[in-house]
């Protein structure tokens, strides 16, 4: 399919995706468009870069607009529910764009900002309301929100629902929803408890499972850099001394480290800032923001901000540490090489993340190129060894077999000797 033209979508809507300069729709919205304009459930194998948003928000759109307009209060006929703020942010916005030509109204309600706003918003009424788990349940039971007359539901990134501990208000919300729907269910990874959630849900789906519209090999070159931990505010700095990190995007395991490295890179005059779950909605919007429009080059973050961060133009992502989950890190990667372009993904690896690496090139099937000529590449930390000790994997290999001794036939070991005795003695 070369246009979206092909697709059976209003005018309307048609109009809005060009003014985007979208032209031709990617293989996940040629394949779940037309079931989904048709009603079919839906179950979408996909993770980010595949044109996921506009592949369910067309049709929600088309299907809402064709219905005739509510009289007195709009009562909300689609929820998305999403894992995170940022992406709540995201996809209302793209609801927005897609339906300028429409007289429907999308809000987000989500955490980290004043409820009162959003309370007072909803009571007058939306038609689209996309939503994290938490705060939905809190409108809910104030009674601001009510999904009696939902007709399509949308569960997004599933997978990182369930990672984030959400899968009991999510279960919560799922009770509260009409029976006769219209259920998507979207998921990068599918493990069992994922399929099983699935499973409940979804009432003879079609299935769709889409890659990104490149892998990380064909349009990111990915590299690792084996440093001690002690040298890696200094290796982050000489990269960064290099004109071609022009937007940069740096991952970290928890929220203290990404504060501590933005901390460390601004006192280097470096125009930085960074994006995390304990940062107010506020902050985290304007940091986006900052970073968005080029005010900031560099943007440090969490793995839970991963999937929020649509931003074009990253020309570095670099892992000050590696994830400790495989999955995340093509989470991380694919916020470069966007829309056509190439981007470059660096990885350091201390020796005590060595069995994380591991586990990543035995997803992605490939090893990842060695960057040895660094003055900062630490031979031990590529052994898996920090300050002279194997660790992980690498600790056990080095650790001697040790073999008991067996008893020679017909003669007791002293052990069992002694414990006959004992129970002899106790009869």
């Amino acid at each position: 399919m070369n246009s979206f033209n092909e697709l059976p979508l209003s005018s309307p809507i048609l109009q809005a995706v060009e003014t985007t300069g979208y032209t031709r729709p990617t293989p996940i919205q040629v394949q779940a468009i037309p079931p989904l304009l048709q009603g079919r459930d839906l179950l979408g194998c996909a993770q980010t870069g595949t044109g996921k948003t506009a592949a369910f928000a067309l049709p929600i759109l088309h299907r809402l607009s064709a219905s005739p307009e509510p009289r007195g209060r709009r009562a909300i006929r689609a929820l998305i529910l999403t894992p995170t703020r940022e992406l709540a942010a995201q996809i209302v916005e793209s609801f927005r764009v897609y339906g300028r030509n429409l007289s429907l109204k999308a809000m987000a309600v989500y955490g980290g900002v004043g409820r009162r706003p959003q309370e007072l918003k909803a009571r007058a009424g939306v038609d689209i309301l996309v939503a994290t788990p938490g705060r939905l349940l809190d409108l809910m039971g104030t009674g601001h929100v009510n999904l009696k007359h939902l007709e399509v539901f949308v569960l997004d990134e599933a997978d990182r629902m369930l990672d984030m501990g959400f899968i009991h208000d999510v279960k919560r919300i799922i009770k509260e929803l009409p029976a006769k729907r219209q259920t998507l269910f979207f998921s990068a990874t599918m493990p069992k408890a994922v399929a099983q959630l699935a499973g409940g849900l979804l009432t003879d789906p079609v299935r769709i499972e889409v890659a990104p519209q490149a892998t990380p090999v064909e349009r990111i070159s990915q590299s690792v850099v084996f440093v001690d931990q002690a040298r890696k505010d200094f290796l982050l700095e000489k990269m960064l001394e290099d004109s071609r990190f022009e937007r940069v995007l740096i991952f970290t395991r928890t929220k203290h480290r990404a504060d501590r490295v933005a901390k460390k890179l601004s006192r280097l005059e470096i125009a930085v800032d960074a994006i995390h779950g304990n940062k107010a909605q506020n902050a985290r919007t304007k940091a986006l923001q900052g970073f968005r429009d080029g005010e900031t080059r560099v943007l440090v973050a969490t793995d839970i901000a991963a999937r929020g961060i649509d931003v074009n133009n990253i020309t570095h992502v670099i892992n000050y540490e590696l994830p400790n989950e495989p999955e995340s890190y093509v989470h991380r990667i694919g916020r470069t090489a966007r829309a056509g372009k190439d981007g470059a993904a660096i990885s350091f690896c201390s020796g005590d993340e060595r069995d994380y690496l591991k586990d990543i090139e035995k997803m992605i099937g490939f090893p990842i190129k060695v960057e040895r000529s660094h003055s900062c590449h630490s031979a031990e930390a590529e052994r898996g060894m920090v300050n002279g000790q194997a660790v992980g994997t690498a600790a056990k290999k080095s650790q001697p077999v040790v073999r008991r001794p067996q008893p020679q036939a017909g003669k007791v070991s002293p052990q069992n000797r002694r414990r006959r005795q004992g129970q002899q003695a106790g009869r």
